[in-house]
């Protein structure tokens, strides 16, 4: 079968769902990265990358990185070829940018890449982007409208379309606590201040896709990232047994089915059947 999943920015690839990814691909599946932007205004994150020679062409040192990502992951990946707009900083986002361009525009150009991978699933980001960059909240305006575009063709449609919750209330608190009873440092303090004044996407999660012999091509394909993720950060608080121990999947949200169903699932490819020929 075939999964497209669709980005922002590269590194949003390996920061979520990509040992989802990597365990359909050992399975034989075809698996499609769309990369909506380049990730051009993007900061670096690690300051070991933080270089004048690295902060002179980042746009080329980020297409290296998720050259490289994508070769841990074994998955295809192709860009839609818009400028990354930006993080908000009070005033609009500046024009011919991702978010500021039209939607229909931006939605044409992933529907054409649909209508030739021809995906039987797709997964993005909820209404709110996973967290509120512009770009997100875009990519998941360009990747429901292509997806319902799609609908209309008589030949192929794409069956489901999901939304990935890579972290919830829930999961954050059950790894900070397991971090505080193993006498280590927890980085989740701050963070689970923030659930309690939003709700916790745990509810809406319809599908969680076990993975975790895949968390390590998962953490490979961040480190490749090198500018974004930083090897002593957040990202390796907690050690690999025990997110396997405590959390051994990826979860989404089925946001859209042509095949019926609403979860509980354990697959994408849920209620999907291929014809062969």
């Amino acid at each position: 079968m075939r999964l497209m999943a669709v980005h922002a920015h590269p590194d949003d690839e390996s920061s979520k769902a990509a040992a989802t990814l990597a365990r359909y691909v050992d399975e034989g599946h075809e698996v499609l990265v769309v990369t909506c932007t380049g990730g051009e205004e993007g900061s670096i994150l690690n300051p070991a990358m933080d270089t004048p020679e690295v902060r002179a062409d980042l746009t080329a040192v980020r297409r290296g990185e998720i050259a490289r990502a994508i070769e841990v992951l074994g998955v295809e990946q192709r860009w839609l070829g818009f400028a990354d707009s930006g993080w908000p900083d009070g005033t609009p986002v500046p024009p011919g940018r991702f978010a500021s361009l039209p939607l229909e525009t931006c939605a044409e150009r992933l529907l054409v890449e649909m209508r030739e991978f021809r995906p039987h699933v797709v997964i993005t980001y909820d209404e709110n982007g996973g967290y509120p960059h512009p770009d997100h909240i875009r990519a998941h305006e360009v990747a429901v409208a292509a997806f319902e575009a799609a609908g209309d063709d008589p030949d192929w449609q794409p069956l489901k379309l999901y939304y990935v919750h890579e972290w919830c209330g829930k999961k954050m608190a059950m790894f900070h606590e397991a971090l505080l009873e193993a006498g280590l440092e927890s980085p989740y303090h701050e963070w689970l201040k923030e659930w309690d004044t939003k709700p916790d996407v745990y509810a809406r999660i319809t599908t969680r896709v076990p993975c975790a012999e895949h968390f390590p091509q998962r953490d490979a394909a961040l480190l490749a990232h090198a500018t974004q993720i930083d090897p002593d950060s957040h990202w390796f608080a907690v050690p690999l047994e025990l997110q396997r121990q405590l959390w051994p999947t990826e979860d989404f949200e089925l946001a859209r089915s042509r095949v019926g169903g609403s979860g509980p699932e354990d697959d994408l490819f849920a209620g999907i059947e291929v014809r062969k020929g």
